[in-house]
């Protein structure tokens, strides 16, 4: 007995023994791990802590903010970042996707409110990769004389592939789409939004350029101001002549194009002008059970719309020419409901005019198993009902449909949520009252080609009828300044309506005439003028976006033959990126301590 409970006993001591030099191994393992980390970690701590400065920058660019100056100061630090010495490939890749992660998990909670924290923060990376790309990129052509010209078009190249790829892409987050309240708005009319977010990030790197011209030189003018019989020490003026042409280019160009977009704005010319109306229904309540009300909606908007037609018959409100009601405000199709059809009738009779009503409607090949529907606006007139329609073009995926069901379903419960809509065809117009509309609804504003179709096809007006009942306030601002740069685009009055808000008339200048609040029932009734002139962006657009994307893709490749990088002499100067902090001397990238703009980068 006694031997039984000394072996127990020796078997405890060499339990804890193990456990023992088991913590102490952890401890160890800790120690010299956090050791590694922070001698990897405070060396790029400034690099670091800059580009979350930047990623959150570019966030209040954007509306609710709209503080448009941030974007430039974003994209001066990050050029900092990225032309640092240290800074290697796979470190340009690294800060680029930083970068876009604070800029983008910031800017996108609302689509969680829909799918969820996964499926939000997943989209989140999924941007932000191109961002990182774009760092990795520009690390590339850092090299090149002239590289804040090089840094903004290959920014051009990546918002291109966002804008294209996965899925049709993903527009939301453009640089430009940020500037609706800024000076240099007016560009948009020259070559679109590209052009616009090329001109933010030209000047904000043409900025840092400058600064890292200037900082040497004043150093040098200190140590020759202490030693004033060293004439070496008082060295070159900065080389800042190319980066302030840049910078003075675009401001100029603004400048130029301004006037015109002014005038425009106040009402010069002879369109003929014509009152609409605007009408925002509301929901009973917000959120995902905004299908589950679908008939209380409709009711909703019927009824604000009886109110416009009070105060038309009082003398209270003008008589408009047609109203706008918002996407889903009829999500029971009322081609094969007679009595929403009726409903909708009975509002545009009691109105006198076309009703422009966002419907779901069954299309052709529906089934209960495969229930595929068009997200429509139709045009229903006070007499004979359904006229002209716009079946939505550019449906969103994971929300309207979800691609590739049989796989994505697999991962995530809120798969099956996705819709079952199909994009329609069509030039994008429809006629309402004898006037020529442009209809781009809700998702489809963000996509350069959707609005650019329709006015091209000879719309002289624009409507967004969108829903946002399910995303909120903030989503409804930033669709809200889409539609402002859509407007001076080109050079259209646009007429945004939302179940829920924000509602707004914008005029082709990009100020809001008239606006409704967030959640609230309420009409629009404005003057407008019909307007035919095409800008260079309506017309010339898709061309000069693909001659800035061309160009950042040449220089790209011209960086490539420059730093001498053929098979696998690339693989290898990215293994020695990863090796060391800093590029060595004879080495393609870096090759010096010398900043891109000590080698008259600039």
């Amino acid at each position: 007995m006694r031997s039984a409970v000394n072996t127990a006993a020796g078997h405890s001591d060499s339990m804890r023994h193990r456990l023992a030099e088991l913590g102490r191994e952890f401890l160890s393992l800790s120690v010299h791990g956090g050791r590694i980390m922070g001698a990897a970690l405070m060396p790029r701590l400034a690099r670091i802590t800059v580009t979350l400065a930047a990623g959150l920058l570019l966030l209040v660019s954007f509306p609710p903010f709209g503080w448009w100056w941030a974007a430039v100061v974003a994209f001066a630090f990050l050029a900092w970042v990225l032309t640092r010495p240290e800074t290697t490939l796979v470190g340009g890749l690294g800060y680029g996707l930083l970068f876009g992660l604070v800029f983008y998990v910031l800017l996108l909670p609302w689509t969680g409110e829909l799918v969820g924290v996964v499926p939000w923060l997943a989209l989140a990376l999924v941007c932000a990769v191109f961002p990182g790309v774009f760092g990795l990129l520009v690390v590339t052509v850092r090299q090149l004389p002239g590289w804040p010209i090089w840094f903004a078009l290959v920014w051009a190249v990546q918002e291109w592939a966002k804008a294209s790829v996965p899925f049709g892409g993903f527009p939301w987050g453009i640089v430009g789409f940020g500037q609706t309240t800024g000076p240099l708005l007016p560009l948009v009319q020259l070559g679109g939004v590209p052009l616009l977010s090329v001109a933010v990030v030209l000047v904000g790197c043409s900025a840092t350029a400058i600064a890292l011209e200037i900082a040497p030189w004043f150093r040098r003018g200190d140590q020759a101001r202490e030693a004033p019989g060293d004439r070496r020490s008082a060295g070159s003026p900065p080389n800042v002549l190319l980066p302030g042409v840049c910078i003075c280019l675009v401001l100029l160009t603004t400048a130029l194009v301004w006037p015109q977009v002014r005038q425009s704005g106040i009402g010069a010319g002879n369109e003929p002008a014509v009152t609409v109306a605007v009408v925002q229904g509301n929901v009973p309540r917000l959120g995902l059970d905004f299908n589950a009300q679908r008939r209380a909606v409709l009711d909703y908007h019927v009824r604000e719309t009886l109110r416009l037609a009070d105060d038309v018959h009082a003398g209270r409100a003008a008589q408009p020419q047609f109203v706008v009601w918002p996407e889903n405000s009829s999500d029971i199709d009322p081609i094969v409901n007679a009595d929403a059809a009726a409903q909708i009738s009975l509002a545009a009779q009691e109105i006198g005019a076309p009703i422009l009503v966002g419907a779901v409607l069954a299309g052709p090949d529906w089934t209960h198993d495969n229930p595929e529907s068009t997200n429509s606006v139709i045009v229903w007139d006070p007499v004979t009902g359904p006229r002209d329609r716009h079946d939505k073009q550019i449906v969103q995926p994971f929300g309207e449909y979800l691609p590739m069901r049989d796989f994505f379903r697999h991962l995530s419960p809120y798969a099956d949520r996705a819709g079952y809509f199909v994009p329609g065809s069509g030039s994008g117009v429809v006629s309402a009252a004898g006037v020529p509309v442009g209809v781009a609804t809700c998702w489809e504003v963000i996509f350069d080609r959707a609005v650019r179709e329709s006015v091209r096809s000879g719309a002289q007006l624009l409507a967004v009828p969108t829903n946002n009942a399910l995303f909120g306030e903030a989503m409804s601002e930033q669709q809200l300044a889409f539609a402002r740069e859509r407007a001076v685009e080109h050079d259209r009055y646009v007429l945004v309506a939302g179940t829920t808000g924000i509602s707004a008339v914008i005029g082709p200048d990009g100020r809001e005439l008239a606006r409704t609040t967030f959640f609230e029932p309420a009409y629009l009734d404005v003057a407008v003028r019909l307007k035919t002139a095409l800008t260079p962006a309506t017309r010339w657009g898709p061309i000069i976006q693909w001659v800035l994307v061309g160009a950042g893709i040449a220089a790209v490749l011209a960086a490539i033959l420059h730093n001498g990088w053929f098979g696998g002499r690339f693989v290898r100067t990215l293994r020695r990126g990863r090796r060391r902090p800093a590029d060595r001397p004879g080495e393609p990238v870096g090759e010096s301590d010398e900043t891109p703009t000590d080698r008259g980068a600039t």
